[in-house]
């Protein structure tokens, strides 16, 4: 089994129709709650990152359909789950809300936190999910992946990688080239897309392992793609290998979604889910997403929950052979 959340794209278009026909039916703009004040949601990531844009663009229509203002608010850092963690202290009004990423399902499995991502939080829906791969600059001395790998092998641990942060789905992948190959690379952790793709054209760092914030810079020629971490290659790139191409059997994208206080009511959580859902269906939005290789990926409340109770299980051993996580 490969690193993270295995969510095939033809897989999440998928979802895009099961869930639109398992959703409650009410009607736009219908819903009996109605927002008192403004809405904050935290964001995991840093200010300008993709995350970041989507949550604002969504916020946008939100804003329209229950007529209060989205406020989003940054909160970046601890591998990007301070911000769920944030709602520790929140109301369940549905005043304050927060983007859970994959990571806040992978923390507590290596290190003590104040909250459980099972029983602290209310899962809303799913937002979209990260499409991940291996990127250098275009004036990078490794044209090949296996150049890279071949680099990492000679001289362990010289080159560094950027990445979201401890234990986020970028370093999950590269320790598992590293297992795969023997190649032994230094990981260093940034709150977000826009300050890892700084770094990396700044020259702070060799490579970036992460999500698809480098897509537009690869389509500007400034950097290029020397693997994907997905099951299959993108038509968009369909002459960049996958890391499985190349007998690395290593795939890393991963979801995002909303979440909110432990007990909301359950009428709080539809009226956001169906704001949301309406939203997510913007053509500008989902413009937005596919320069980045992202699609919207569709949960319910209650498959979000299910989503996140099957894969709080079934993470542990990956971080157990990435050596992330204790046995037992």
């Amino acid at each position: 089994m490969s690193t993270t959340v295995r969510l095939r794209r033809r897989h999440l278009a998928a979802l895009a129709g099961a869930s639109a026909l398992a959703a409650p039916m009410v009607a736009r703009g219908q819903s009996r709650w109605k927002p008192e004040k403004p809405i904050t949601i935290y964001n995991p990531f840093a200010a300008g990152g993709v995350t970041d844009v989507h949550v604002r663009m969504l916020g946008e229509t939100v804003t329209k359909v229950l007529g209060q203002q989205v406020i989003v608010d940054i909160k970046a850092g601890a591998a990007g789950t301070l911000a769920p963690a944030m709602l520790m202290n929140a109301k369940p009004d549905g005043q304050t809300l927060a983007v859970m990423s994959i990571n806040s399902l992978r923390y507590p499995h290596y290190q003590k936190t104040n909250w459980d991502p099972l029983k602290d939080f209310t899962y809303i829906c799913g937002l979209s999910g990260y499409t991940m791969g291996i990127v250098v600059r275009a004036n990078a001395p490794w044209k090949t992946m296996e150049e890279l790998v071949a680099a990492g092998k000679k001289e362990p641990e010289k080159y560094n990688y950027g990445t979201s942060g401890v234990g986020g789905t970028g370093q999950l992948l590269m320790i598992e080239v590293e297992q795969a190959t023997g190649a032994r690379f230094t990981t260093v952790p940034y709150k977000g897309g826009a300050e890892w793709m700084q770094a990396l054209l700044s020259d702070q760092v060799h490579f970036i392992a992460d999500a698809a914030q480098w897509a537009p810079f690869v389509d500007d020629r400034q950097c290029r793609v020397l693997a994907l971490a997905t099951e299959q290659r993108l038509p968009k790139y369909k002459d960049t290998p996958t890391l499985i191409d190349l007998g690395i059997n290593v795939v890393g994208q991963s979801p995002y979604g909303l979440v909110g206080p432990k007990n909301m009511p359950s009428e709080v959580v539809e009226a956001i889910y169906q704001a949301f859902r309406q939203a997510m269906g913007e053509p500008k939005v989902n413009e937005y997403l596919a320069k980045f290789l992202q699609l919207p990926w569709y949960k319910t409340p209650g498959e979000y929950r299910a989503f996140a109770e099957k894969y709080y299980v079934d993470v542990k051993p990956l971080l157990e052979k990435a050596g992330l996580a204790q046995k037992g």
